[in-house]
């Protein structure tokens, strides 16, 4: 049988000494990536905010043939962003848009959980809550904004 002619199946076999197992998930030291996560399971993904091609012209069969109009082309363009002026208290550009102090560090904190882990009869009378990690999903707006600060550089 010639290649041509046969199937995916029929034209390439691996050798059994040439299959390797499914390992699975890379431990977090056989990666690229750092972001502080140790086990991948804990990653958390979040999905896009908008569909991505869903909306888009030429999306089937019928539309990639037919083509778009210029007008349409020129819908999808997007202006370019203006620069911001700078000149104001807390709008420089290169910054959060807030004034450096030396009360904001600059170490994210991970998630504060509290002896009783949220689940159990609280036994502590005191506000008190241990920095357990950054967690591998997304944080929210409020543990983001939570950051470490040195106690040596605070002022007073």
């Amino acid at each position: 049988m010639n290649s041509s002619d046969g199937w995916g199946d029929d034209v390439y076999q691996p050798d059994q000494d040439e299959q390797r197992e499914d390992t699975g998930l890379l431990d977090a030291e056989d990666t690229l990536e750092n972001d502080g996560v140790d086990d991948p399971l804990d990653r958390g993904w979040s999905p896009p905010e908008r569909p991505w091609a869903v909306e888009h012209l030429g999306v089937t069969a019928a539309e990639r043939q037919r083509g778009e109009t210029l007008d349409q082309r020129l819908s999808e363009e997007l202006p370019d962003a203006a620069v911001p002026d700078g000149d104001g208290l807390g709008d420089c550009a290169g910054s959060d848009g807030e004034l450096l102090d030396n009360e904001v560090g600059a170490a994210r904190s991970g998630r504060l959980v509290a002896p009783d882990e949220g689940a159990h009869e609280d036994e502590e009378e005191a506000l008190v809550a241990m920095d357990v990690g950054i967690d591998g999903a997304a944080a929210s707006a409020e543990e983001a904004a939570v950051h470490i600060v040195d106690e040596d550089t605070l002022s007073g």
